[in-house]
């Protein structure tokens, strides 16, 4: 009886899994694809947290990110251990532009819940007209700018190998007095196949209705996304494993990518990572380490450094708390 119920389970995820790519591989092409560089919001396309940044942004298919991942994939967050999860990062972005990003998530018995909140701050920007004489302009004072995203996720594991999960938020870019705002969607599904440690993850991102900067008006930068990861050494409760990761992408403002990653980790202590994108236009190889500390309660530490190509290099870091 009880080979028979893993079975239909097993199989209940397989049909479910399948359903829910179908599904948000129609949605996702429900949009017009080829038009390069013409969505906004583009701020939530930057990797949020160090751990993904060093694998390449391949961390799709990741089942451990607990809070942080209301940011790659809402339904990793249903294989949550922690009661509780925290996690703040924080990137000196491009033209001294901050990057600061937080996580929270709450276990239940119905479900996992969690919150997201992405801030870029452009800082100040000297202000001027037009100048009379031969000088091109004058400053009269200063004005700032910032992008704001927010975001809930709820996520349930439906069977031991197969979650799904759901996020709604609020994005707003605002530069002085003129701003523009949307609410977007995200959805998910990781299932875990039973073969072995593989896995396989798909998600739509930034799924919204066009929306309107003064008189301008631009679309959502969705994507959809498929992933998978596989220890090849280890599984993914083992103190020392070695997992690959790959992800596809299909933006509606670029060219279809591909980014691949690795993590080493040693006793659960230390963690190696490395990461490339393919058919980027500046974007190469990632780098990063993390260190979770052997405290009683969950603490680490994750530090990525990213290649740009001319645009230059990119650190990050990420700082994670658990309640078990």
């Amino acid at each position: 009886m009880t080979d028979l119920t893993t079975t239909r389970n097993k199989l209940l995820s397989s049909k479910l899994a399948a359903m829910c790519v179908f599904l948000m591989f129609h949605i996702s092409d429900a949009q017009k694809f080829g038009s390069n560089g013409t969505a906004g919001f583009t701020f939530l396309e930057v990797p949020a947290t160090a751990r993904t940044a060093a694998l390449g942004e391949a961390s799709l298919a990741l089942s451990d990110g607990n809070s942080t991942s209301v940011f790659d994939n809402p339904a990793a967050l249903g294989f949550t251990n922690q009661a509780h999860s925290l996690s703040a990062s924080y990137s000196p972005w491009f033209a001294d532009i901050k990057n600061y990003t937080s996580s929270y998530a709450l276990k239940t018995d119905y479900g996992v819940f969690g919150l997201g909140l992405i801030v870029f701050d452009f800082g100040s920007i000297p202000r001027t007209v037009v100048a009379q004489g031969q000088k091109v302009y004058d400053v009269i004072g200063t004005f700032d700018a910032k992008s704001v995203a927010f975001g809930v996720t709820y996520s349930k594991l439906l069977t031991d190998r197969f979650s799904f999960g759901a996020t709604v938020k609020y994005a707003q870019e605002r530069i002085d007095i003129y701003r523009a705002s949307n609410v977007m969607f995200d959805g998910g599904v990781l299932y875990l196949t039973g073969l072995g440690s593989f896995r396989i993850a798909a998600t739509v991102q930034n799924f919204g209705v066009n929306s309107k900067f003064i008189n301008d008006e631009f679309k959502m930068p969705s994507v959809f996304k498929l992933g998978a990861a596989v220890e090849l050494t280890g599984s993914e409760d083992s103190e020392n494993r070695f997992t690959v990761l790959a992800e596809a992408l299909h933006p509606n403002d670029a060219t279809e990518k591909v980014h691949v990653g690795a993590e080493y980790s040693w006793r659960n202590s230390v963690s190696l990572r490395g990461g490339y994108k393919f058919f980027a236009d500046e974007e190469s190889y990632t780098v990063g380490i993390g260190v979770n500390t052997q405290f009683s309660f969950p603490l680490s530490f994750d530090f990525a450094y990213s290649d740009y190509g001319r645009l230059g290099k990119i650190a990050r870091l990420t700082v994670l708390l658990g309640v078990l």
